[in-house]
């Protein structure tokens, strides 16, 4: 039933194509039979599903547990953090800051 859909909806965009051009020579015909062949693959594809897996990963779910940048990350971390988000702590101590200035070291 699929192929039969996906097959359908290329000679439909073939048959689009041969009369959209009813009046010109047969390369021409040929030409927008090809056009119109190639736009009916990615629509007879899309809806007879062709190429869809099984298993997809949501969008909410990041798939790298653990790297901080999901809602789920941030809560879980949010007392380590004190609320802000990763690498963007600012630092505790003036020192700290000009650790790697060069214009203040020796």
């Amino acid at each position: 039933m699929r192929k039969s859909i996906f097959i359908g909806f290329v000679v439909l965009g073939a048959l689009v194509g041969l009369l959209s051009a009813g009046h010109s020579d047969w390369g021409t015909r040929l030409v927008m039979m090809g056009v119109g062949a190639l736009f009916g693959v990615p629509i007879g594809g899309a809806l007879a599903s062709i190429g869809r897996k099984g298993l997809s990963i949501d969008w909410d779910e990041n798939p790298l547990q653990g790297s901080g940048t999901s809602s789920k990350d941030l809560a879980s971390n949010y007392w380590r953090d004190e609320g802000h988000p990763p690498f963007a702590k600012p630092r505790e101590r003036e020192d700290e800051m000009r650790r790697w200035d060069r214009s203040t070291s020796g």
